[in-house]
């Protein structure tokens, strides 16, 4: 007999409400295996062949090469700040954000473009630098064209339905059928409530972090007080978290929706200026997100 596996609901769930994305950044890293400078050392040091290896820098550290190579972090950062969780290199991204995600990319792939046409322009002096810095380890043909350098570099982006239909399958026997459904059924529980304890942490982290902005000044031995500053970036983004998860409660947790309504309401028309010049403004919002975070509790992941 056969059997046809149903969707588990938490899956249809996700494809309503996400995309699946992925972005890559690929660089040049500039560095060799140097296998005759490995066995000049092991064999100095009478050790097996294999008990060290040497690492060689082509570059030299070179700055121009260092920040591209610094902003590939930048680019990761960013992509786990603005997705959740689905598996490895892939990250779910809620539908409604899909249009800022594609701005944002085309924003970091502009920089990225800036930072490598100065590393290519200056690749030849760079090359050369590297000459008198590597000494007797250098070798001229360890040090590709520009042309072929350039195509090393580039960020890529992948948008990709939540596949659904991976979770069908026909002509299945009915002794495995069962096992599988329950297999299906508690990854995509773990993928939601994965992504749904994330999205309180973070809406936790970033009211706490508004918290102690809006705290009273502290004062040091000397008498002198020290307010907390107060950046832009603190306000927007709980903001923006707030306006996430309106539409990502995935589970539709009614703590997680309480919370992030309080957070939201604290913050109505309150702009940043507001919170560094008044103190009654930072009053008003510290007490209410103060009781939002008495009362709110992160949510569990589903293997807690």
């Amino acid at each position: 007999m056969n059997f046809e596996l149903e969707k588990p609901k938490h899956l249809i769930s996700l494809a309503s409400s996400a995309v699946i994305v992925t972005v890559e950044v690929n660089v040049w890293t500039a560095t060799k295996q140097d296998k005759a400078i490995s066995n000049e050392v092991t064999t100095a040091k009478r050790a097996s062949a294999d008990a060290g290896k040497f690492t060689q820098n082509l570059l030299a550290n070179s700055p121009e090469h260092r920040a591209l190579l610094n902003y590939r972090q930048t680019v990761y950062n960013w992509l786990q700040r603005c997705t959740y969780d689905w598996a490895g290199s892939a990250r779910l991204l809620p539908t409604f954000q899909i249009e800022k995600f594609m701005k944002e990319v085309g924003q970091h792939k502009t920089a990225f473009q800036v930072l490598l046409n100065d590393f290519i322009t200056k690749y030849p002096s760079i090359v050369s630098d590297a000459a008198f810095n590597q000494g007797d380890m250098f070798d001229r043909i360890s040090y590709p064209d520009p042309k072929d350098v350039l195509r090393r570099f580039q960020i890529k982006e992948f948008i990709s339905d939540v596949p659904k239909n991976d979770f069908r399958t026909g002509g299945i026997a009915t002794a495995i059928a069962d096992d599988l459904q329950q297999h299906f059924t508690r990854q995509t529980k773990d993928i939601v409530n994965n992504a749904m304890a994330d999205a309180s942490e973070r809406l936790m982290t970033i009211a706490e972090r508004i918290s102690s902005a809006c705290a009273e000044p502290e004062y040091k031995d000397d008498g002198k007080s020290k307010r907390k500053k107060i950046y832009d970036t603190t306000v927007s983004q709980a903001k923006e978290i707030c306006e996430t998860l309106k539409h990502f409660n995935l589970t539709n947790n009614s703590a997680l929706e309480d919370a992030r309504q309080q957070l939201e309401a604290a913050l109505n028309g309150v702009t940043t200026e507001d919170l560094r010049e008044s103190a009654y403004e930072r009053r008003k919002v510290k007490d209410s997100v103060d009781d939002m975070l008495s009362k709110f509790k992160p949510l569990r992941t589903f293997n807690d």
